[in-house]
């Protein structure tokens, strides 16, 4: 249903070229990130208070990679993930020669089109925790099953020179962000299965009649062509991908939305937390930064961002952090720590934007 290893070469040879560094330089700058991914465990854990003295995390490898290396390692963590789903796809398809034929020629289309967006991915991320990802041959994973901590090194490079910051300063709190995320998941045991769970739920949901994937992509389509001003969403709110989703998935999607607000929020929380102290430059990279973001980019850059739902991500960022700011304000650390006790506690998409219902749900209530 997808051809991966097609994936992967369109990607690559659609790639953007990183900023020119010389060799020398390239390998101190690799040699630095995995130094700051180190020293920053010790500082997001005695801030964050997420794993209790004494008690050691399952390790998980720190890896420094290029473009290239982002979608490779992502196209094995869609491959691991999407599993169930195209299994149910692959059942559907009709059988016979041109059954197989559609099949080889739909891959083939499905495989561009993932390494086409991929592509245009691949220079914008700075840096990831792959929650899901396996084991390859040149992409160790964590000896669970799962986990590692991506650093894209040329997106990095990058950013701090157009920034205009101070490239040591910028490289470790960006690991400390990364780095958050990884204590997020290896300092609350349960979260990984639930999230898993949860994504699962979603993808068993997903329409596998093409004819109804065709409707659904046209209303979509037709949504999008009616001539609103740039900029205005659709009639209802809803974003490109919400109008291909059925109700239940939505609600799922609820749920994932609020918890990867609460996760970004918290990291962006954690290395401005961290930052003063180890950071000199902190205030100075904080402010560039949210001006870049709030600056978007062109006409086209804006379009695709709404379509792959990076303008959503960026929301989950400031609502997350006003979130647990709020929380942390109101209860302390250690009272918004309640928040990692079980799935229940998890606020809800609208506790998101109201913490002081978050805060009577879960605290006021266990108090009472």
């Amino acid at each position: 249903m997808v051809d991966w290893n097609l994936a992967v070469a369109t990607a690559t040879r659609l790639v953007r070229p990183g900023p020119e560094v010389t060799r020398d330089e390239a390998r101190e700058i690799v040699a630095e990130l995995r130094r700051h991914a180190k020293s920053s465990e010790e500082h997001v854990r005695a801030y964050t208070r997420m794993i209790p003295d004494g008690h050691e995390p399952p390790d998980t490898p720190v890896l420094v990679v290029d473009r290239a290396g982002w979608v490779k390692a992502n196209v094995a963590g869609f491959r691991e993930l999407l599993k169930p789903l195209l299994a149910k796809m692959q059942e559907r398809r009709p059988g016979g020669p041109g059954g197989a034929v559609l099949g080889a020629v739909g891959g083939k289309v499905t495989g561009v089109e993932l390494g086409m967006l991929l592509s245009f991915m691949s220079s914008r991320v700075l840096g990831q925790y792959e929650t899901f990802a396996p084991a390859t041959r040149d992409l160790p994973a964590a000896a669970n099953g799962g986990g590692r901590l991506l650093l894209v090194a040329p997106n990095i490079v990058h950013v701090e020179r157009e920034l205009d910051v101070e490239p040591h300063d910028f490289r470790l709190w960006v690991a400390l962000h990364e780095e958050t995320h990884r204590t997020q998941f290896t300092g609350v045991p349960w979260l990984r299965d639930h999230l898993q769970g949860e994504i699962q739920s979603f993808l068993d949901q997903t329409e596998v009649d093409p004819m109804t994937l065709v409707e659904r992509l046209r209303e979509a389509a037709q949504s999008l062509a009616g001539g609103r001003p740039e900029g205005e969403e659709n009639e209802d709110g809803r974003s490109i991908v919400e109008l291909v989703q059925t109700p239940g998935q939505r609600e799922i999607l609820g749920r994932l939305t609020a918890v990867m607000s609460l996760l970004e929020g918290h990291a962006d929380y954690v290395m401005d937390g961290v930052g003063p102290a180890v950071v000199p430059s902190v205030a100075e990279i904080r402010e560039k930064f949210q001006q870049r973001r709030a600056r978007g980019a062109g006409r086209l850059d804006q379009a695709l961002r709404k379509l792959l739902g990076l303008d959503a991500k960026l929301r989950q960022y400031r609502d997350g952090e006003r979130f647990v700011r709020a929380v942390v304000e109101e209860t302390g650390m250690d009272g918004f720590n309640r928040v990692w006790t079980s799935p229940n506690t998890l606020p809800t998409k609208a506790e998101i934007a109201k913490p002081a219902d978050w805060i009577a749900r879960v605290h006021r209530r266990a108090d009472s």
